[in-house]
Protein backbone atom coordinates (compact mmCIF):
# COMPACT_ATOMS: atom_id res chain seq x y z
CA UNK A 1 0.00 0.00 0.00
CA UNK A 2 1.59 3.31 -0.80
CA UNK A 3 1.21 6.36 1.35
CA UNK A 4 -2.15 6.94 2.16
CA UNK A 5 -3.75 10.24 2.97
CA UNK A 6 -4.51 10.51 -0.53
CA UNK A 7 -7.71 12.44 -1.61
CA UNK A 8 -10.01 10.50 -4.40
CA UNK A 9 -12.69 11.82 -6.18
CA UNK A 10 -15.15 9.18 -6.99
CA UNK A 11 -17.76 10.34 -10.18
CA UNK A 12 -20.57 7.79 -10.74
CA UNK A 13 -24.48 8.76 -11.05
CA UNK A 14 -25.41 5.16 -9.37
CA UNK A 15 -25.42 6.29 -5.83
CA UNK A 16 -25.07 2.72 -4.36
CA UNK A 17 -21.71 2.40 -6.06
CA UNK A 18 -20.67 5.66 -4.89
CA UNK A 19 -21.37 4.86 -1.37
CA UNK A 20 -19.84 1.53 -2.36
CA UNK A 21 -16.52 3.28 -3.10
CA UNK A 22 -16.61 5.56 -0.86
CA UNK A 23 -16.81 3.40 2.34
CA UNK A 24 -14.28 0.40 0.69
CA UNK A 25 -11.77 3.12 0.00
CA UNK A 26 -11.86 5.11 2.90
CA UNK A 27 -11.11 1.76 4.88
CA UNK A 28 -7.93 1.40 2.90
CA UNK A 29 -7.03 5.00 4.30
CA UNK A 30 -8.15 6.93 1.76
CA UNK A 31 -9.32 10.53 2.14
CA UNK A 32 -13.08 10.09 -0.46
CA UNK A 33 -14.19 12.68 -1.95
CA UNK A 34 -18.39 11.58 -4.77
CA UNK A 35 -19.74 13.37 -6.89
CA UNK A 36 -23.38 12.19 -8.69
CA UNK A 37 -22.69 13.56 -12.20
CA UNK A 38 -20.14 16.01 -14.51
CA UNK A 39 -21.85 19.04 -13.14
CA UNK A 40 -21.14 18.29 -9.42
CA UNK A 41 -17.45 16.70 -10.03
CA UNK A 42 -16.47 20.36 -11.98
CA UNK A 43 -17.72 22.09 -8.80
CA UNK A 44 -16.01 19.71 -6.16
CA UNK A 45 -12.50 20.45 -8.64
CA UNK A 46 -12.72 24.38 -8.57
CA UNK A 47 -12.88 24.08 -5.38
CA UNK A 48 -10.18 21.03 -4.01
CA UNK A 49 -7.62 19.56 -4.97
CA UNK A 50 -7.50 15.57 -5.90
CA UNK A 51 -4.46 13.17 -6.00
CA UNK A 52 -6.83 11.17 -8.21
CA UNK A 53 -10.50 11.06 -10.03
CA UNK A 54 -12.20 7.69 -10.36
CA UNK A 55 -15.16 8.04 -12.97
CA UNK A 56 -18.03 6.11 -14.53
CA UNK A 57 -17.71 6.07 -17.93
CA UNK A 58 -21.63 6.11 -18.44
CA UNK A 59 -23.66 9.27 -17.27
CA UNK A 60 -26.61 11.02 -17.93
CA UNK A 61 -25.81 13.94 -19.77
CA UNK A 62 -22.33 14.57 -19.89
CA UNK A 63 -20.35 11.23 -19.66
CA UNK A 64 -16.79 9.89 -18.21
CA UNK A 65 -15.16 10.45 -21.76
CA UNK A 66 -16.57 14.09 -22.35
CA UNK A 67 -15.25 15.17 -18.77
CA UNK A 68 -12.46 13.49 -19.06
CA UNK A 69 -11.36 15.45 -22.39
CA UNK A 70 -12.48 18.51 -20.73
CA UNK A 71 -10.63 18.39 -17.58
CA UNK A 72 -7.37 17.36 -19.79
CA UNK A 73 -7.13 20.83 -20.94
CA UNK A 74 -6.19 22.35 -17.54
CA UNK A 75 -5.23 19.83 -15.14
CA UNK A 76 -2.97 16.46 -15.20
CA UNK A 77 -4.42 14.37 -12.32
CA UNK A 78 -4.86 10.69 -12.57
CA UNK A 79 -8.15 9.66 -14.25
CA UNK A 80 -9.13 5.84 -13.88
CA UNK A 81 -12.26 5.20 -16.18
CA UNK A 82 -15.01 2.98 -14.87
CA UNK A 83 -16.76 1.24 -17.51
CA UNK A 84 -19.42 -1.28 -18.59
CA UNK A 85 -18.26 -1.43 -22.23
CA UNK A 86 -15.90 -4.56 -22.91
CA UNK A 87 -14.84 -3.58 -26.36
CA UNK A 88 -11.55 -2.06 -26.44
CA UNK A 89 -12.75 0.36 -28.82
CA UNK A 90 -14.34 2.30 -25.96
CA UNK A 91 -11.51 2.08 -23.58
CA UNK A 92 -9.32 3.30 -26.15
CA UNK A 93 -11.59 6.01 -26.99
CA UNK A 94 -11.09 6.56 -23.11
CA UNK A 95 -7.12 6.77 -23.15
CA UNK A 96 -7.87 9.24 -26.35
CA UNK A 97 -9.38 11.12 -23.91
CA UNK A 98 -6.49 11.83 -21.35
CA UNK A 99 -7.53 8.36 -19.16
CA UNK A 100 -4.49 6.80 -16.81
CA UNK A 101 -6.03 3.62 -16.90
CA UNK A 102 -9.58 1.97 -17.25
CA UNK A 103 -11.33 -0.83 -15.45
CA UNK A 104 -14.41 -2.64 -17.04
CA UNK A 105 -17.40 -3.73 -14.45
CA UNK A 106 -17.66 -5.40 -12.97
CA UNK A 107 -14.62 -5.42 -10.61
CA UNK A 108 -13.54 -7.24 -7.36
CA UNK A 109 -12.99 -4.34 -5.14
CA UNK A 110 -8.91 -5.10 -4.61
CA UNK A 111 -8.09 -5.22 -8.28
CA UNK A 112 -9.55 -1.28 -8.17
CA UNK A 113 -7.78 -0.71 -5.10
CA UNK A 114 -4.17 -2.10 -7.05
CA UNK A 115 -5.08 0.02 -9.98
CA UNK A 116 -5.21 3.11 -7.73
CA UNK A 117 -2.15 2.67 -5.80
CA UNK A 118 0.20 1.73 -8.99
CA UNK A 119 -1.55 4.94 -10.99
CA UNK A 120 -0.66 7.33 -7.80
CA UNK A 121 2.56 4.94 -7.30
CA UNK A 122 3.74 6.68 -11.15
CA UNK A 123 3.12 10.23 -9.99
CA UNK A 124 6.37 12.23 -9.58
CA UNK A 125 7.44 13.24 -6.86
CA UNK A 126 8.82 16.74 -6.13
CA UNK A 127 12.74 16.30 -4.95
CA UNK A 128 15.35 19.69 -3.96
CA UNK A 129 17.75 19.76 -6.31
CA UNK A 130 21.16 21.02 -5.20
CA UNK A 131 22.71 20.27 -8.41
CA UNK A 132 22.26 21.55 -11.91
CA UNK A 133 19.51 19.77 -13.56
CA UNK A 134 20.13 17.04 -15.65
CA UNK A 135 18.13 17.98 -18.69
CA UNK A 136 17.55 16.35 -22.50
CA UNK A 137 16.75 18.35 -24.74
CA UNK A 138 13.99 17.75 -27.49
CA UNK A 139 14.00 20.56 -30.46
CA UNK A 140 12.15 23.44 -28.42
CA UNK A 141 11.00 21.04 -25.36
CA UNK A 142 13.46 20.22 -22.65
CA UNK A 143 12.88 17.76 -20.04
CA UNK A 144 14.24 17.71 -16.50
CA UNK A 145 15.24 14.04 -15.64
CA UNK A 146 15.26 14.36 -12.04
CA UNK A 147 12.35 16.68 -11.31
CA UNK A 148 10.25 14.80 -13.93
CA UNK A 149 9.31 17.71 -15.66
CA UNK A 150 8.62 18.87 -19.33
CA UNK A 151 9.10 22.34 -20.72
CA UNK A 152 8.38 24.39 -23.20
CA UNK A 153 10.15 28.16 -22.78
CA UNK A 154 8.95 29.51 -19.13
CA UNK A 155 6.05 27.35 -19.50
CA UNK A 156 5.80 23.62 -17.67
CA UNK A 157 3.78 21.22 -20.28
CA UNK A 158 1.40 19.19 -18.26
CA UNK A 159 2.07 15.50 -17.91
CA UNK A 160 -0.37 12.68 -17.32
CA UNK A 161 1.13 10.36 -14.72
CA UNK A 162 1.23 7.82 -17.60
CA UNK A 163 3.02 9.80 -19.69
CA UNK A 164 5.06 11.15 -16.78
CA UNK A 165 6.22 7.04 -16.13
CA UNK A 166 6.74 6.94 -20.17
CA UNK A 167 9.10 9.94 -19.75
CA UNK A 168 11.11 8.49 -16.75
CA UNK A 169 11.38 4.74 -19.15
CA UNK A 170 12.68 6.75 -21.73
CA UNK A 171 15.03 8.93 -20.53
CA UNK A 172 16.29 6.24 -18.60
CA UNK A 173 17.62 4.90 -21.99
CA UNK A 174 17.84 7.27 -24.36
CA UNK A 175 18.82 6.23 -27.80
CA UNK A 176 18.35 2.75 -27.29
CA UNK A 177 14.46 1.09 -28.74
CA UNK A 178 11.96 -0.24 -26.46
CA UNK A 179 9.47 -2.73 -26.76
CA UNK A 180 5.89 -2.00 -26.62
CA UNK A 181 5.79 -5.03 -24.21
CA UNK A 182 8.27 -3.97 -22.17
CA UNK A 183 7.08 -0.58 -21.82
CA UNK A 184 3.41 -2.29 -20.73
CA UNK A 185 5.71 -4.69 -18.43
CA UNK A 186 7.56 -1.42 -16.71
CA UNK A 187 4.10 0.36 -16.60
CA UNK A 188 2.63 -2.44 -14.46
CA UNK A 189 0.13 -3.77 -16.62
CA UNK A 190 -1.15 -7.04 -17.40
CA UNK A 191 0.51 -8.64 -20.86
CA UNK A 192 -1.18 -8.71 -23.59
CA UNK A 193 -2.00 -6.86 -27.51
CA UNK A 194 -4.96 -4.66 -26.20
CA UNK A 195 -2.33 -3.22 -23.78
CA UNK A 196 0.24 -3.29 -26.03
CA UNK A 197 -2.67 -1.32 -28.29
CA UNK A 198 -3.15 0.93 -25.00
CA UNK A 199 0.43 1.71 -25.10
CA UNK A 200 0.47 2.97 -28.75
CA UNK A 201 -2.48 5.35 -27.62
CA UNK A 202 -0.14 6.71 -25.00
CA UNK A 203 2.81 7.57 -27.05
CA UNK A 204 0.25 9.34 -29.51
CA UNK A 205 -0.30 11.52 -27.12
CA UNK A 206 2.84 12.02 -26.03
CA UNK A 207 4.32 12.82 -29.02
CA UNK A 208 1.62 16.12 -29.09
CA UNK A 209 3.28 17.16 -26.53
CA UNK A 210 7.35 16.70 -27.80
CA UNK A 211 6.59 16.84 -31.44
CA UNK A 212 6.03 19.96 -33.46
CA UNK A 213 4.77 17.73 -36.13
CA UNK A 214 3.47 14.55 -34.51
CA UNK A 215 2.85 12.67 -37.44
CA UNK A 216 6.82 12.92 -38.86
CA UNK A 217 8.04 12.31 -34.97
CA UNK A 218 11.72 13.36 -34.59
CA UNK A 219 12.35 12.74 -31.06
CA UNK A 220 10.05 9.97 -29.82
CA UNK A 221 10.54 7.69 -32.80
CA UNK A 222 9.13 4.22 -33.81
CA UNK A 223 11.78 1.61 -34.87
CA UNK A 224 10.66 -1.19 -36.61
CA UNK A 225 10.19 -4.26 -35.41
CA UNK A 226 12.11 -2.73 -32.04
CA UNK A 227 9.35 -0.70 -30.69
CA UNK A 228 9.88 3.24 -29.25
CA UNK A 229 13.15 5.14 -28.76
CA UNK A 230 13.42 8.68 -27.70
CA UNK A 231 15.78 10.43 -29.68
CA UNK A 232 17.17 13.80 -27.36
CA UNK A 233 19.47 16.57 -29.26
Amino acid sequence: MIDVDAHLLIVDDDERIRTLLQKFLMRNGFLVSAARDAAHARRLLSGLDFDMIVMDVMMPGEDGVALTRELRETMATPILLLTAKGETTDRIAGLEAGADDYLAKPFEPKELLLRINAILRRMPEPEAQDEAPRVLALGDVRYDIDRGELWQGDEMVRLTATESQLMKIFSALPGEPISRAKLVEDLGRDRGQAQERAVDVQITRLRRKLESDPKQPRYLQTVRGAGYMLAPD
